[in-house]
């Protein structure tokens, strides 16, 4: 029975023949270039066509970023909300129309005394409203914010509830008027915006004048490879064991659980049918030690079908 499990999974696999690449890398990425273009870089390397990433950061910052290739792109719904966290340097005294260092830099009157910055920090977390930046990768009427913005049109941009977990003053320079704010949050939560708002309930202004992602869930900067160094590794060995920042999927999924399957669930999920299941959440579907599929709750006792990997 375990030989003929084994051919199904095989089977299933051979269905995406030249789709084999499945996993997920940490990459450490640059200020200075576009998640798109550390995402081209990879691909470059690789020789893997589908590759994606699993959350933007703004070409200004630095820090983790989560690459996905192959069938892992599939893994984008489930990873993008993980917990983030930042160090970003808040520049006060002055605004910019980027909100961050990117920006037309405008002088702002009045200076924040480190006692001051501490007694607003508490009102920026919790559940906070927040409003989308103007220069922003989010779309209006099809067309994204950051090119309407660089032809001069004003839109009202919305209003959205994000997370803020933590929000804690690391440094702090009187003369510099500069602050370092260490952030947890929740995804879809702009640190930009929140240093503009924070510099607003201070009265001086503020933007962001460095940022830097050093978490996302459970993975950590510090276990993330630079372009440079991915760039050593031949293109068949990227998306490996042989490379440390590789992650399998099962890892990538760290946070989900695991449940393996019996023969009959196997062929079940191979051809893409429900499975009876009490599961109150997405669960990681794996026969002999191959993950050959995320379900999700379909009601009834019944789990279904959310990322097929065979």
């Amino acid at each position: 029975m375990a030989g003929s499990t084994e051919r199904l999974v095989r089977a299933g696999q051979e269905k995406r023949a030249g789709e084999s690449v499945c996993g997920v890398l940490l990459l450490d990425k640059q200020a200075g270039i576009t998640s798109h273009d550390a995402v081209a870089a990879v691909r470059r390397a690789a020789c893997v066509r589908r590759v994606g990433h699993a959350g933007t950061l703004d070409p200004f910052a630095s820090g983790l970023l989560i690459i996905l290739a192959g069938r892992a792109t599939r893994f984008f719904d489930l990873l993008a909300p993980l917990v983030k966290e930042y160090r970003v340097l808040a520049q006060f005294g002055a605004i910019s129309t980027t909100g961050d260092i990117t920006g037309e830099i405008t002088p702002a009157h009045g200076a924040v005394t480190e006692g001051a910055l501490k007694a607003v920090l508490p009102r920026f977390t919790g559940r906070i409203a927040q409003r989308v930046p103007a220069y922003s990768a989010v779309r209006h009427k099809g067309a994204r914010l950051y090119r309407l913005a660089r032809m001069g049109e004003r839109v009202e941009t919305p209003l959205r509830q994000v997370s803020v977990h933590r929000l804690r003053l690391v440094s702090f320079d009187f003369k510099k008027q500069q602050a370092g704010l260490a952030v947890t949050c929740g995804g879809g939560t702009y640190i930009r915006s929140l240093v503009e708002d924070i510099g607003s309930a201070t009265g001086s202004g503020a933007y962001a004048a460095a940022l830097r992602r050093v978490a996302i869930g459970s993975f950590r900067v510090k276990d993330a490879a630079t372009l440079a160094r991915l760039s050593t590794f031949p293109p068949a060995e990227l998306f490996s064991g042989r490379n440390l920042p590789f992650l399998s999927p099962v890892s990538a999924l760290y946070f989900l659980p695991v449940r393996e399957l019996q023969e009959s669930e196997t062929r079940d999920v191979i051809n893409g049918r429900f499975l009876k299941g009490d599961e109150t959440g997405p669960v990681l579907l794996a026969s002999g030690g191959s993950l050959l599929a995320v379900y999700r709750p379909a009601g009834g006792g019944l789990i279904r079908p959310q990322v097929m990997l065979t």
